[in-house]
């Protein structure tokens, strides 16, 4: 069984290296996962993948992989020789069904993108997605995406509850980020909670950035964080 401290993934999103590996450091005895997005990726490739695997830590790469099955095969299988825990792809079943068709590592699990956190319902408006609740359609693509063979799903902690209450997929992982133990303080996210909400919601693991990076003491940011999730 996870400890508590298995549950929080802190993203290393800072376009400097430097700064990903200094946080690393930091937090390693406190924090066993941590997620790569596109930022840290296009800089660094996979050298920070391995160095964080080299300590014995889980990694998230976070790419939201998006394209033709050929191109999404050929990438996934690439990605899948190196030791990646969770790798996210579109929630797109298409899509889903071809990473899964090129991962040549069986542990890496395939994680579908429902809707970006940074989203509401004006924003799907704009993007030509059919009329609903959001939480209704995040719902919805869950399903379609563990349908297609998806692992898991990264929804925002609001709709958590409701995709873990389909029964028949209550073994797939959810993951949220958008998480803040000061809601206030949202920044670009429209679609937040705090740790333990989103816990308690049915999460399996939260995604937590900003609030780290931006704290004086990381290291004390990560103990408010983690006695938040055991309430």
């Amino acid at each position: 069984m996870e400890s508590t401290n298995d549950k929080l993934i802190v993203a290393l999103d800072s376009k400097e290296i430097l700064e990903s590996k200094n946080l690393v450091s930091k937090l390693k005895t406190k924090v066993s996962f941590y997620k790569i997005g596109l930022r840290t990726f296009v800089v660094d490739g996979f050298n920070l993948v391995d160095e964080i695997k080299d300590y014995g830590k889980k990694v998230f790469l976070d790419l939201k992989l998006y394209d033709i099955k050929s191109t999404i095969q050929e990438t996934v299988a690439r990605i899948s020789e190196h030791n990646i825990d969770f790798l996210t792809v579109n929630g797109d079943p298409s899509v889903v069904r071809a990473a899964l068709d090129g991962k040549k590592n069986k542990k890496m699990k395939i994680l579908a993108v429902t809707f970006l956190t940074n989203q509401n319902r004006n924003d799907l408006d704009l993007s030509l997605i059919k009329n609903g609740n959001i939480d209704e359609l995040v719902t919805e693509r869950a399903c379609n995406a563990f349908l297609a063979g998806a692992d898991g799903v990264i929804c925002s902690p609001l709709e958590a509850n409701l995709i873990r209450k389909k029964n028949q997929f209550s073994d797939k992982i959810i993951v949220t980020p958008g998480i803040r133990l000061d809601k206030s303080d949202a920044g670009d996210q429209k679609r937040v909670s705090t740790p333990s909400k989103a816990i308690r919601a049915g999460a399996d693991y939260i995604v937590v950035g900003r609030p780290i990076w931006n704290a004086k003491d990381p290291i004390l940011a990560v103990n408010d964080i983690l006695k938040d999730m055991c309430i």
